[in-house]
């Protein structure tokens, strides 16, 4: 569990927060604490950072790692129960907040944990072990509807349909129990000549049971509206993304909270007195250097957002 973990957009992310001495900063996804520990440099023992992983082995790692600093309080908990954490640490509001989606390289290279299709594993993906759902039981006993919307939606795999089939078929035969084993049923399923194309066959159909495991969208779209509350005027709000289908949550979910008024487009005045709840500070989303791709190749996909609280 002491896999070397390099955090992502790390300069730009940290520049962005505008860390303040004395502040109050949460990194909801502490990972092996990248973000958390450039924080804490940032701000002096007056100032607190909270980092919170659903993810026990995480919080174990960071609290060996990083324990000596005074500043540092660590939670066991899904970044989605922030209101109830920061009540329980008696904290109104923050002073920022980060949340990197991706998944730490020590989870994604430990095989026992099962996120990977390059070793051979049990079928788990889940970042709570202590919860119940893990990827063999969607893989085992959801419908063929049901995989395929899953495939397709969260893995935007073109042959979504056909890998849910096959997987119906091979466990009408014998359950499916490890990543190999699935790996092999996703090979059969999607022709030859697509398998040598845009990669492993077989990451779009992980990535998606992963976040379908986790149920990582849903709980996305909820983080967004709990946390800006939460921030004090001023306070910023970086996400970290790295597929598609996050960033489109995060880029609407801003302009969301970023508009004055939410009256229906052929309404001559507003009537709503709804007010914007955050200004959005980058446009554009903030992309890698070529020198931190190059150094870091799970970097490629990551996009920056960032809001702050009005």
């Amino acid at each position: 569990m002491d896999t070397e973990h390099r955090p992502v957009l790390l300069e730009e992310t940290i520049n962005y927060l505008n860390c303040q001495k004395g502040g109050i900063y949460l990194d909801g996804t502490l990972g092996r604490g990248g973000h958390t520990e450039a924080i804490l440099r940032k701000i002096d023992d007056r100032g607190t950072v909270i980092g919170i992983d659903r993810d026990m082995a995480a919080i174990k790692a960071v609290k060996k790692r990083l324990g000596g600093y005074k500043s540092l309080k660590l939670v066991h908990g899904n970044f989605i129960e922030i209101p109830v954490i920061l009540a329980g640490l008696k904290i109104d509001r923050v002073d920022g907040m980060v949340f990197d989606l991706g998944v730490s390289s020590p989870q994604f290279d430990n095989p026992e944990r099962g996120f990977s299709y390059r070793y051979d594993a049990p079928l788990d993906m889940r970042m709570n072990r202590e919860q119940s759902l893990t990827a063999r039981e969607i893989v085992n006993q959801y419908s063929r509807e049901e995989l395929t919307r899953i495939i397709k939606e969260y893995g935007e795999e073109k042959w979504a349909s056909r890998i849910a089939q096959f997987i119906v078929d091979f466990r009408q035969k014998q359950p499916i129990e490890t990543t190999f084993d699935l790996v092999e049923v996703i090979k059969a399923a999607i022709p030859a000549g697509a398998r040598r194309m845009g990669g492993h066959p077989a990451r779009r159909t992980f990535q998606a049971l992963r976040i379908a495991t986790n149920d990582e969208l849903n709980q996305l779209e909820e983080l967004i509206t709990k946390a800006v509350p939460l921030l004090k005027p001023g306070g910023r709000i970086c996400i970290i993304s790295f597929h598609s289908l996050e960033d489109r949550i995060v880029k609407s979910s801003f302009r969301e909270l970023a508009k004055d008024c939410v009256c229906p487009p052929d309404f001559p005045v507003c009537v709503c007195d709804h007010r914007a709840l955050i200004k959005i500070i980058t446009r554009r989303p903030v992309q890698p250097t070529k020198e931190e791709i190059e150094t870091n190749p799970r970097a490629r996909s990551a996009k920056l957002r960032v809001a702050e609280k009005f």
